[in-house]
């Protein structure tokens, strides 16, 4: 292939979104220019992440499951090489890869795989240092963003071009906006080159603060008064419409989400989704603008875009205690951190989530959240265009992870994954590419997907799920008749059971999981 031939490639990664947060996905949230990617190209219905955004991070970047880049847990080092909390010298980005193959490589977002950032002491921040590196020094020719994971989206701290802290100014920013607006201008300058390029545009939307534009928020709120009961019904209805879940699948009541029967303040609940929603559109607004400078130079046609979320939508409340997040903002206010009822959400002295049954309506039809390895915490929507080669739309259902992203990058570019870079012997990439479907031809994964994290483990394979908490036994679902996970068969199947648990056990042993219990302690809450 010469670089002409090559098609550009843009991964575009959400954060905390659920399954049926978009348009096209069954979502009643205005998200027009996904939706057009979406209903002309592939949405895939079993596109599995790695449960929470540094895991998935690193295995969408890496090629790996997240232990063996480092990541196995968050991005504080808990003295154990699986678990040192950045990237490894035994990973080769997929902006690495792509880059020593004549590729230019930009990235724009949330980094989140370089170490941990004391987001109240700037003294102690060291990117490029040892356990700190960043994208630069991680295969990326250009880099706008964050370093840290979640931030105020109207001064987020950790604020980066290329290998300097910017600060934001005190007014008149956005995050996601800011994201969009520097994406923008890296496809302008590179669609000007003979090069073919890769982006990654990774948005810290939907993860909290529940920051948003007010003429957003306001456009939603009406909307969301009829609760999060109706919004999940109607939007199993329209998932099953649309050809991406199973009408026969029961749809469970997630023991953390109360009845909208139970809401008290209906006022603010409606306010809290709305402004979520708003979230999404800002970024769908975004990801339109980049679209738009696509067109603008002719490179539509030739460009892979594949967008999902890094997991499930989150269900984690704000308590209203000083915590890393407290920074006043940007013109010296201090922040109100919490879910303070009657307090509404959006401005940039508001720090809020949207908690659990609005999260589990974003989930829907599944079970669970953000770092649990049940559905709900690790399914997302995908999406996947490239009008050169995907000439007819399609739903995809096979099983797929985020490592196979990776794989299939690779693959359309004609890259072979290195077995040594910078003088390091690399570990061997996890994913399988699943190209063939970009030709409407069929592609099955041939291994199992394996999920840990703090303890929460999975095997899939095949139409078999083994999956368990921390703590709890293993269950077994057949996930072709029962993808929510309601009727667990582990006691009518003992010999699967068996054999799953071996195949979780050397997976376990060959990336370098540890027994939770034994890291807990370590870790930050």
């Amino acid at each position: 292939m010469t670089h002409l031939d090559r098609p550009n490639i843009i991964v575009i990664l959400a954060d905390d979104m659920g399954f049926s947060d978009l348009g096209c996905f069954g979502s009643e949230i205005h998200t027009p220019n996904l939706d057009r990617l979406g209903g002309k190209g592939l949405r895939f219905t079993q596109m599995y992440t790695a449960a929470r955004c540094c895991p998935s991070r690193a295995s969408l970047l890496t090629g790996l499951h997240p232990h063996q880049a480092g990541i196995g847990h968050m991005v504080t080092d808990l003295g154990y090489p699986a678990y040192q909390g950045y990237l490894n010298d035994q990973c080769v980005t997929l902006a690495e890869a792509l880059r020593a193959d004549g590729y230019t490589t930009l990235m724009s977002g949330k980094w989140h795989v370089g170490g941990d950032y004391d987001l109240l002491d700037s003294a102690t921040w060291k990117p490029g240092e040892a356990g700190y590196p960043t994208p630069r020094q991680r295969g990326f020719d250009r880099f706008y963003g964050i370093m840290s994971g979640a931030a105020s989206y109207y001064y987020p701290r950790t604020l980066m071009r290329d290998d300097e802290f910017i600060e934001p100014p005190a007014s008149g920013f956005y995050l996601t906006d800011e994201i969009s607006a520097e994406a923008v201008e890296m496809v302008d300058l590179a669609s000007q080159d003979d090069q073919p390029f890769f982006l990654y545009l990774s948005y810290t939307a939907p993860h909290w603060p529940l920051h948003a534009h007010d003429e957003d928020i306001t456009r939603y709120e009406g909307h969301y008064r009829q609760g999060w009961d109706a919004i999940r019904s109607a939007r199993h209805e329209r998932l099953t419409a649309l050809g991406l879940i199973d009408r026969r699948w029961q749809v469970p009541q997630d023991p953390a989400a109360r009845p909208w029967s139970d809401a008290v303040d209906i006022d603010w609940e409606a306010a809290r989704m709305a402004a979520y929603a708003a979230q999404i559109e800002s970024m769908d607004r975004g990801i339109g603008r980049v679209l738009d400078t696509l067109a603008r130079h002719g490179q539509e046609d030739n460009t892979l875009i594949i967008f999902l979320s890094d997991n499930g939508g989150c269900a984690e409340p704000i308590p209203s205690e000083k915590s890393k997040y407290s920074t006043p903002t940007g013109d010296g206010r201090p922040m109100r951190i919490g879910n303070i009822a009657g307090l509404r959400p959006g401005p940039a002295d508001t720090f809020m989530s949207y908690d659990a049954s609005w999260a589990h309506a974003s989930n829907t039809p599944f079970r669970r959240f953000k770092r649990w390895v049940h559905e709900g915490g690790i399914s997302t929507p995908c999406i996947v265009s490239w009008p050169d080669r995907i000439s007819e739309p399609s739903i995809v259902h096979e099983p797929t992870h985020l490592v196979d992203i990776y794989a299939s990058c690779l693959d359309a570019a004609g890259v072979h994954y290195p077995d040594e870079y910078n003088e390091h012997k690399t570990t061997p990439m996890a994913g399988e590419s699943f190209t063939r479907v970009f030709d409407g031809k069929s592609w099955s994964r041939e291994q199992p997907i394996i999920w840990e994290h703090e303890g929460n483990r999975a095997v899939r394979a095949g139409d078999w799920k083994l999956v368990a908490e921390h703590g709890a036994p293993w269950e077994l679902y057949n996930i072709a008749d029962d993808r929510t996970e309601t009727r667990d068969l582990a006691d009518h199947e003992p010999q699967r059971v068996t054999t799953m648990t071996t195949t979780y056990d050397e997976w376990a042993e060959r990336c370098g999981v540890l027994p939770w219990t034994s890291l807990e302690t370590k870790a930050p809450r």
